[in-house]
């Protein structure tokens, strides 16, 4: 998938959310994990939404084997309202809409990664 058509399936789940078709969903949340990395390169955090994809991102101590340190597991649907910031960082948190471990899960200072 390349950028435009990854930007072109955020802005549908923009207006569809929810309703979305899980395609479009998919789409969103690679580009907008692309992004992530592109934002924040490293790999000592690992983001997961499942069962999209994940990726490692944020520099520091490097994870190769076994379970990862420091981890972020989240939902399609929460990830891109974080992504968009329709959601923030802590307002996920209370709700309990995210699964972090690690000293390194927190990925606020990263969030919006569109529309700031």
């Amino acid at each position: 998938m390349d950028a435009d058509a990854g930007a072109q399936a955020l802005q549908r789940w923009q207006v569809e959310g929810a309703t979305a078709d899980w395609q479009t969903v998919a789409d969103a949340v690679r580009y907008t994990l692309r992004l992530l990395t592109a934002q924040a390169p490293g790999r000592s955090v690992e983001v997961r939404v499942p069962p999209y994809a994940a990726v490692q991102c944020v520099e520091g101590p490097r994870h190769t084997r076994g379970t990862p340190t420091n981890t972020v597991e989240t939902d399609p649907q929460t990830w891109l309202r974080l992504a968009t910031g329709r959601q923030s960082w802590g307002e996920a948190v209370v709700a309990g809409a995210l699964r972090l471990s690690g000293e390194r899960a927190d990925l606020s200072a990263y969030l919006p990664l569109v529309g700031r």
